[in-house]
């Protein structure tokens, strides 16, 4: 099998990220998830799966600042901090189709991908379902003396879970190096955050004497300003950190709510995607600061249309499961 393999994320601390990998990593993503909602539309993808169209710059930026050998968990719409993380885009997309070259063997579909030899430790349909496994992660690392981090990926949903409080005491108390990024899309499936969440959300963090930092997610380099602040702190043994991204989804809740009319605007939506899309941001700068031309983002967007379309024809053809690979994998 040829693996499609996202753009490595890391780069020296001392020399900083590639910018244009950066990019290139974000659209990636977009055309990613574009794929996976066209495999839904016809009827190849089985189940649901939750785009993260509009929110690239959150997971780029975070993965960005992080090493290979350090660990993310992620949610149900993760496709984004997988690919961020490494994970390559046939195998992604074979786990969409249930198929046995998935990184799950198929088994996991579009919510319940992970990759381990990237740090990856899962995808989970919970809300907040992960922090305890990216907590653990973190007291694992403090207890065998490395020098890795963790960082737990949340929606603002998660907030109103009461398992963020419990791991956020304990990694305030024992200085874990975890950082908590929530993914502030607006919206909790079809209710607006304003309604279901109180007071300021940073503060939740920093009554657990850990500090927060409030980043426009949009804005891949301040997301990746921010975490890399973060991460050298949990390195040094400064213990967790809180991120709050603000970000916006540009689809529904999953790919089959398309009649968003009844929570939400389409002015809203187009305002998002033409104003404050990350990666027509992030071309912007790239221009504006020489590191990139026209001509070769183009080429680019090419090459990445390419690559995605050739793990969308890997992933069809590919087989599935064997039936007797039921009963494996599976705990009792």
């Amino acid at each position: 099998m040829s693996e499609i393999q996202a753009t490595p994320q890391v780069t020296s601390a001392e020399s900083g990220p590639d910018w244009q990998r950066v990019y290139r990593l974000m659209l990636t993503i977009r055309l990613f998830e574009e794929r996976a909602n066209d495999l839904y539309q016809r009827k190849i993808m089985p189940g649901l799966a939750h785009l993260s169209s509009g929110e690239e710059g959150v997971a780029v930026g975070v993965c960005t600042a992080l090493r290979d050998d350090d660990y993310i968990t992620s949610t149900h719409r993760g496709h984004g901090h997988c690919l961020a993380k490494g994970a390559s885009a046939d195998r992604m997309f074979a786990e969409l189709l249930g198929k046995a070259a998935g990184y799950c063997g198929g088994k996991g579909g579009s919510m319940h991908i992970a990759d381990q030899e990237r740090g990856n430790l899962g995808a989970n349909a919970i809300v907040g379902g992960s922090l305890g496994i990216a907590t653990g992660a973190a007291l694992s690392i403090k207890q065998r003396g490395s020098d890795q981090v963790a960082v737990s990926f949340i929606g603002d949903g998660a907030l109103g879970q009461g398992v963020l409080y419990e791991v956020m005491n304990m990694a305030s108390l024992w200085k874990l190096p975890i950082i908590y990024v929530c993914e502030n899309n607006l919206y909790g499936e079809y209710t607006a955050s304003s309604e279901t969440i109180a007071g300021r959300p940073i503060e939740r963090a920093t009554a657990f004497g850990i500090p927060a930092t409030e980043v426009d997610g949009q804005d891949v380099r301040a997301v990746y300003a921010a975490t890399a602040e973060a991460v050298a702190r949990a390195r040094s043994g400064g213990g967790p950190a809180f991120l709050w991204c603000s970000t916006y989804r540009y689809f529904g809740h999953h790919v089959g709510d398309v009649d968003r009319g009844y929570y939400r605007s389409r002015e809203e939506e187009q305002f998002w995607r033409e104003q404050r899309d990350p990666i027509s941001l992030a071309r912007v700068w790239l221009e504006a600061d020489g590191l990139v031309d026209a001509a070769s983002l183009e080429e680019l967007a090419e090459e990445v249309t390419h690559e995605l379309d050739a793990a969308v024809e890997f992933a069809v053809a590919a087989p599935f499961p064997n039936p007797d690979q039921v009963a494996t994998d599976v705990f009792a």
